[in-house]
């Protein structure tokens, strides 16, 4: 059952408030009479929550309807694996203490590149082949994850233990320490990338569909899958380069937004995800720094509520197929 124009309207109000409310309680809770400083260092966190949870919401329902299913994210395509082989080797060749002092641009934006360029080149090589390349390029994505992953284990392995614990600071997803720098650039890429793709709604709509049914409606496929997954790949090595790898986070917004907004509109699907991803970004950080007193990170909690939900969804799926 789709729902109507006014409770699709309703539920995105509340999504709206309940992020507000949880944004407000974030930024002024536990200020220790010190409100200015406190909305100063905690304000920059609030924008990159917001920045990740638009990137990786678009991204995620995007690459889901281009592979037609709702188990798989961006991340299946080895960018997280690829940010850590990058990592790990400019801290295995420049030195922890360097690169941690310098975080030039350069580098940031090098990353997003590679991580755009890979998955571009990937699917330039097979989606113009045939019909079931897109599953060969999902495979090969999981292939070059796990042979970037060997890769970083290896050098990991040489490195000094100082520079390693170094290394393990940054391969966390973490809001803490964010540049202003990167945050602007992030902004700017992030915020086009998710522009075109809303721009192309309508095209995922008919996508939605299947291949066949799309082609027949008068849509190149290939083609615009080649052009799709280049920006999917943009806002995912952008979020992922700005804060770290977000095991997750994308397949409980995607998922939950299909539960709340049962809609195949992209238009309405891309709203609620974004929202989604913001609400659980600033709860989860809320739990973190007030409850958890940073012992724990946002990725460890993440990952533990992301394992339960789809354990969870594997579980329900089967016993509707039985």
């Amino acid at each position: 059952m789709i729902f109507s124009q006014p409770k699709k309207i309703l539920l995105l109000i509340v999504l709206v408030i309940l992020a507000m409310f949880l944004c407000g309680l974030y930024l002024t809770y536990n200020t220790y009479d010190n409100l200015n400083f406190a909305l100063m260092l905690r304000g920059k966190k609030v924008v990159a929550f917001a920045l990740v949870a638009l990137a990786t919401g678009m991204a995620t329902v995007s690459f889901q309807t281009m592979t037609q299913n709702q188990f798989l994210t961006p991340n299946i395509l080895g960018l997280d694996a690829l940010y850590v082989l990058i990592q790990t080797i400019l801290f295995f060749i420049g030195g922890g203490v360097n690169i941690l002092s310098q975080e030039q641009t350069s580098i940031f934006l090098l990353s997003i590149l590679l991580m755009a360029l890979s998955s571009l080149l990937l699917a330039k090589t097979l989606l113009k082949r045939r019909q079931n390349d897109l599953f060969i390029l999902l495979m090969l994505g999981m292939i070059f994850g796990t042979l970037f992953s060997s890769t970083s284990t290896f050098f990991q392995v040489m490195m000094d233990p100082n520079e390693y614990d170094l290394l393990q600071g940054r391969l966390f997803a973490s809001f803490s320490n964010i540049n202003t720098t990167h945050l602007g650039l992030a902004a700017g890429i992030i915020l086009l990338g998710s522009l075109i793709l809303f721009a192309l709604n309508r095209y995922l709509d008919v996508l939605h569909l299947g291949k066949d049914q799309a082609t027949n409606l008068g849509l190149s496929v290939n083609a615009f899958q080649i052009f799709l997954l280049f920006f999917i790949s943009l806002l995912t090595g952008t979020a992922t380069a700005l804060v770290g790898p977000i095991t997750f986070l994308g397949f409980i917004v995607a998922n939950i937004s299909y539960q709340l907004m049962p809609s195949y509109r992209h238009s309405d699907l891309f709203p609620t995800a974004i929202l989604l991803g913001f609400i659980f970004l600033v709860g989860s950080q809320f739990l973190v720094e007030q409850v958890f007193h940073l012992k724990t990170t946002v990725s460890v909690v993440t990952q533990f509520i992301g394992g339960l939900y789809f354990i969870g969804k594997i579980i329900y799926e089967r016993s509707r197929y039985r």
